[in-house]
């Protein structure tokens, strides 16, 4: 299993059409052959702060989702309610272990 986390800090007057855009991605995105998980969750503390959760089955499976219409049309859209470039960070899932129970 691939993990990214994508944090993003979007400018207070995008919030909403950065929400709108970003639940678009995240309905298609589920979608996917190989995508087991796909969160959109936004901070606590902060409401322009968010991170999307991504699991895949496979790099295979994580490097096509950047291919996908909606992903595409998902990074067009929002590229310039960012307040900084988005971060995504690659994990490597220990537990669990048993591929099974992902």
């Amino acid at each position: 299993m691939i993990v990214n986390c994508v944090y993003v800090n979007v400018k207070p007057d995008s919030l909403d059409k950065f929400i709108e855009a970003s639940a678009e991605n995240h309905r298609e995105s589920v979608k996917e052959p190989g995508n087991l998980r796909f969160d959109f969750i936004q901070q606590a503390d902060d409401p322009c702060r968010f991170m999307i959760y991504e699991a895949f089955e496979s790099d295979e499976a994580a490097a096509a989702h950047k291919y996908t219409p909606h992903y595409l049309r998902w990074r067009d859209r929002v590229s310039d309610m960012m307040v900084e470039p988005r971060k995504g960070v690659k994990y490597n899932v220990l537990h669990p272990s048993d591929r099974s129970k992902w």
